[in-house]
């Protein structure tokens, strides 16, 4: 079991939620015919598992007690004929950031105080995967980490009037504005990934999200060919 092993430290556990959310993602935007493919009511109690090396799974729950680690929500696949598709994503999407922080959390039981409210601002800095999912809004205002006038190639996009897209910007929320201090970096709308100048990006001119382009499969070579971008969220509205 996972709480027998050498204690693991902040970076650690963090890098496991966010392979581990990078995969829940995947299944609930890019692989989401599949996902729902796989989710049939006429099957037994189903879960949707994001691993540590960023791949998904939907499968029967462990058969060992306690299990290894917490358990992802359990028959995910009961309601989905029941459901608007894009409300039952949703509710699968709600139960995933549940289920992300538990196992973050059981992994981090060793930590200290100060250790665990680091652990939590780390996490709270990502979108959480209900967030990507229902094109919500980022809750603060994020710029890019650097604001001069050299921006790097691999982070532009051409719109389709020809004019090049500045770096990443998301608008603010005015609840939120006590939060815009200390943490100001883009993130990438599916990995959560901090901008990084030597990355190509490509924004989406629907919801104005920002992505890797390894994230969503966009090369910059064909973004050039693109003249609307949408993102896999905004393509699954209708």
């Amino acid at each position: 079991m996972e709480m027998a092993s050498s204690p693991r430290s902040v970076e650690e556990i963090f890098k496991d939620f966010n392979a581990r959310r990078t995969a829940v993602l995947r299944a609930l935007t890019l692989d989401v015919d599949e996902f729902y493919g796989l989710c049939d009511p006429d099957k037994d109690n189903l879960c949707l598992y994001g691993h540590g090396n960023e791949s998904w799974e939907v499968t029967l729950p462990a058969e060992e007690v306690p299990p290894e680690l917490p358990e992802p929500a359990l028959g995910i696949n009961f309601a989905r004929d029941g459901m608007n598709r894009r409300d039952w994503l949703s509710l699968v999407a709600v139960h995933s950031d549940s289920w992300l922080l538990s196992v973050a959390f059981y992994l981090g039981a060793r930590l200290n105080r100060n250790e665990r409210k680091r652990l939590f601002s780390l996490i709270n800095e990502l979108p959480t995967v209900f967030e990507v999912v229902t094109d919500r809004k980022p809750i603060k205002d994020n710029k890019p980490a650097a604001d001069s006038g050299s921006k790097s190639r691999g982070s532009t996009k051409r719109s389709s009037d020809g004019q090049v897209k500045s770096n990443p910007k998301f608008p603010a929320d005015d609840g939120y504005e006590e939060e815009e201090d200390e943490h100001s970096e883009t993130l990438c709308g599916t990995c959560g990934g901090n901008y990084n100048a030597d990355e190509f990006w490509i924004g989406c001119d629907i919801c104005e999200r920002w992505y890797h382009g390894k994230c969503v499969k966009i090369t910059p070579a064909k973004a050039e060919s693109i003249k609307q971008y949408k993102c896999p969220s905004c393509s699954l509205r209708r």
